[in-house]
């Protein structure tokens, strides 16, 4: 994929390549949070553009870091792709699948194969769990492993980035 500057408007453009599989598609994705007033009957008064009109495509192998300043949505456009929160406006694919309006079951089991990485990891972990009970706990909540071999898998997972047994049980 090539990242280039149009010279007009200065927005970042991208030229896929073609033999790339495409994994995630946004299209004129919106997420408006709306302003009420009133204490007992809630009037709306307006609304916040949290994201406005997002197009990006990512394809499969690819990264993609999002940049901005505090408040700018970068945090609630992951949070409406990973369907936390619902878009007002837009379609989202993954895989060639629309899952805009997906809910339940299926979302649960789309989860499975989506993941969101938060900037501030104590904000996003324990710090009264072990390492082992952190790394293990997604296996765990997705029945992918339990018991013995939920210990074997998380082993195998701390090996993997080189860290040792004593590591696991380690709290903070």
């Amino acid at each position: 994929m090539s990242v280039q500057v149009n010279e007009r408007d200065g927005q970042l453009r991208t030229e896929p390549t073609r033999d790339r599989e495409l994994l995630v598609r946004l299209r004129g994705v919106r997420k408006l949070f709306p302003i009420t007033r009133g204490i007992l009957f809630q009037k709306r008064v307006g609304s916040v553009h949290a994201v406005d009109g997002v197009d990006l495509d990512i394809y499969k192998g690819e990264t993609l870091g999002l940049v901005g300043e505090t408040g700018c949505g970068k945090s609630t456009l992951a949070r409406v792709l990973m369907r936390l929160y619902d878009a007002s406006e837009g379609s989202i694919e993954f895989e060639g699948r629309d899952i805009t309006g997906v809910g339940g079951r299926e979302l649960r089991a789309l989860r499975r194969d989506m993941q969101m990485i938060f900037q501030d990891p104590y904000a996003s972990l324990n710090p009264r769990k072990r390492v082992g009970q952190i790394v293990g706990e997604p296996l765990r909540l997705q029945g992918e492993a339990g018991g013995a071999e939920l210990r074997r898998q998380v082993l195998d997972l701390l090996q993997r980035v080189d860290l040792v047994v004593k590591h696991g049980r380690r709290v903070k």
